[in-house]
């Protein structure tokens, strides 16, 4: 019986669909007008987020809930899988210093995308999806995903979902900003911080001077 509590309270530790938080407030609010928004999907969106606050050229990044069926859902009604949506990323960028095709090899070089979620999470809240706003985002997501197919990277299918944009709801405010302001939380040690980590020694030209390696 030891081991097995054992086993479950490092269970919970180890998954993000956690509520443990810190008392910190995010940064100060930055005027986004000017910006271009992309939506991205890949595993939970503490780890997404801080990957691409990592990138130069990317302003601000908001973590929330896209591609269900309900409105307004909530952290834990996403995690049970019932409101068909999946943790997500809203990502203010300026086009001026790095393209949306960037932004996609972003995406595709901080994941699998060959699984329904990303160690330990897995589950349809957790699935790969790109969310297009127009014609010209559309094309450029296939064709990035066929080109992802054809270079032999994985032996699996990729199974990211290349879908509509249609409604971006932001999450709980203790999510944002979730792996600066809780770096000594379990999942966030174990699993979002070397996510990050990775991602950064594949592409060290595309960081921000300030983005911690």
């Amino acid at each position: 019986m030891p081991l097995l509590l054992f086993l479950c309270t490092l269970s919970i530790l180890s998954s993000c669909n956690t509520t443990q938080s810190n008392a910190h407030t995010t940064q100060p609010q930055v005027d986004l007008s000017q910006y271009e928004t992309a939506y991205f999907a890949s595993g939970c969106f503490w780890c997404v987020e801080a990957i691409y606050e990592s990138v130069h050229g990317v302003a601000e990044v908001i973590s929330g809930y896209a591609g269900g069926h309900t409105d307004n859902p909530t952290y834990r009604e996403v995690g049970s899988g019932k409101t068909g949506h999946a943790e997500a990323v809203e990502v203010y960028y300026d086009p001026s210093i790095i393209s949306y095709e960037t932004l996609i090899e972003v995406y595709y070089d901080s994941q699998d995308p060959t699984t329904v979620g990303q160690a330990p999470d897995y589950g349809s809240a957790y699935r790969s999806i790109i969310f297009y706003k127009n014609d010209t985002q559309k094309a450029l997501a296939l064709k990035a995903k066929q080109s992802v197919e054809d270079s032999g990277t994985y032996n699996k299918p990729v199974v990211t979902e290349i879908l509509p944009f249609e409604v971006f709801y932001k999450a709980e405010d203790y999510h944002q900003d979730y792996e600066r302001l809780n770096p000594n939380q379990p999942y966030v040690r174990s699993v979002s911080i070397p996510r990050l980590k990775r991602f950064q020694a594949k592409h060290p030209e595309l960081l921000k001077k300030n983005a911690e390696k």
